[in-house]
């Protein structure tokens, strides 16, 4: 038993105990070994499936073939550090992308909050009367001097015709005054020789009467009677003196420039200007509307006629519009009179008009309030003003019409560069410069009064 055991084994015959066991190892040979994912893979993946690869020709020439170099992989620590370099360099690049895109800001400021504005009129007259025609339609475009709509022209008429009576009878009254005052000289002049008439008169009767060749009846007579001539004198000169008054002092003087022709004079030019204020014309030109509020036959209140739109027709200028933009105060700070301006409408996508400042407003709009605000109280919010800007359009041949009210953005060029020093004083670094000029001028202003 021992020795067959130990007998020499016939090739390509295996023992019952091998061919047992030969099972057992390929079934272990087949367990694939568990990767772990945190490590790199030193082995290729494997190939994909596709199409068979052709065979080598020849044996000899892949292993002349040098093999390839493997690839190296980043290690754990090498990721960590490409990840740090790249997060702190993302970090620097937007802030010197910001810092930058600082640096060249600065220079334009824009805002939304403006409008085309034009000079409006509501166009009436300060007479009343009857409305006899309307010249205009909705909408029509006048030139300045069209007639837009007249009054009935009939009693203004006859208050020209009376006023103008009234000149001529002060006319007539003051040459009447004239020759009169004449006559009052004439009468003067006969009296004064009445005067010594009876101060001849008297004086005999006195002499007589100191002699007693006289009576006293005579006497008292001839005194009563230069009494009543030097009375009658002084009465026809205070008469004369008052139509002298009334002529002005001066009896040669021309009518034309008495107070009493003047006035009447001015009486007639009233009445005339009256009549002429039936013909209502357009001061400047423009654009009508609200024409359908007044109609022929409509009584016209002067005194509440452009309050109530009733009495009146609206005019909107063409040429005399402008852009009224509304910026922050923050955004000012660099704005002149004259900057650039490039003006976009939403009516108008894609046009651009160019203009400039023409002026900034004294004060923030909040100023002209009819109710400002209070900022005295205890609750207090503060809040960024905004000062209207003028703009004015540089309007070319061919450009679509601008009306009223259309919103519009603005863009004003200050030419204000941006500096590091401004950036430094933004964070806080450094502080502005104090500019003392105002104490030399101050300083000069004192010199001079002394």
């Amino acid at each position: 038993m021992r020795a067959s055991a130990n007998a020499p084994r016939e090739p390509g015959k295996a023992s019952a105990k091998e061919t047992a066991k030969e099972p057992a190892n390929d079934a272990a040979k087949e367990i694939p070994k568990v990767v772990d994912l945190r490590e790199p893979r030193d082995t290729p993946p494997p190939a994909l499936p596709g199409p068979p690869q052709p065979a080598a020709r020849d044996d000899r020439q892949q292993q002349a073939k040098p093999a390839a170099p493997p690839v190296p992989q980043p290690t754990r620590r090498g990721r960590a550090f490409l990840r740090a370099v790249m997060m702190l360099g993302g970090i620097a690049v937007v802030v010197v992308a910001a810092a930058v895109m600082w640096l060249r800001g600065g220079r334009f400021v824009s805002t939304d909050n403006s409008y085309v504005r034009a000079a409006k009129l509501m166009v009436s007259t300060d007479v009343s009367g009857i409305v006899a025609s309307v010249n205009v339609k909705q909408g029509e475009d006048v030139e300045a001097g069209r007639l837009l709509f007249n009054l009935e022209p009939r009693q203004f008429e006859i208050a020209v015709s009376a006023a103008q009576a009234q000149l001529d009878q002060v006319r007539l009254t003051l040459d009447a005054a004239r020759k009169d005052y004449v006559r009052l000289r004439s009468d003067i002049a006969a009296q004064e020789a009445l005067v010594s008439q009876a101060r001849s008169a008297f004086d005999r009767a006195a002499a007589l009467a100191r002699r007693d060749a006289g009576s006293q009846a005579n006497y008292d007579q001839t005194r009563f009677q230069l009494a009543a001539e030097e009375s009658r004198f002084k009465s026809l000169q205070q008469a004369a003196q008052v139509a002298l008054t009334r002529l002005g002092g001066d009896a040669n003087r021309a009518i034309e420039v008495h107070p009493q022709f003047l006035e009447a004079q001015a009486r007639v030019a009233e009445a005339q200007r009256q009549l002429e204020r039936t013909k209502v014309h357009a001061p400047f030109a423009g654009t009508v509307t609200s024409v359908e509020s007044l109609q022929p036959g409509t009584f016209l209140v002067a005194a509440t006629a452009a309050l109530t739109n009733t009495g009146a027709v609206g005019l909107i200028a063409k040429d005399n519009v402008w852009i009224e933009a509304n910026m922050k105060e923050t955004d000012l700070t660099f704005a002149r009179n004259g900057n650039p301006v490039e003006i976009t409408l939403d009516t108008y996508p894609g046009r651009v008009w160019s203009g400039h400042i023409e002026s900034i407003f004294p004060a923030t709009a909040s100023e002209f309030s009819i109710l400002p605000a209070q900022n005295a109280s205890g609750n207090w919010v503060k809040v960024v003003q905004r000062i209207p800007v003028r703009i004015a359009i540089e309007r070319k041949p061919g450009d679509p019409p601008l009306r009223a009210g259309m919103s519009t953005v603005v863009t004003i060029d200050t030419g204000h560069k941006r500096g590091i020093s401004d950036l430094w004083q933004m964070l806080g670094i450094s502080k502005p410069p104090v500019d003392l000029g105002w104490m030399e001028k101050l300083a000069a202003a004192g010199s001079g009064h002394k």
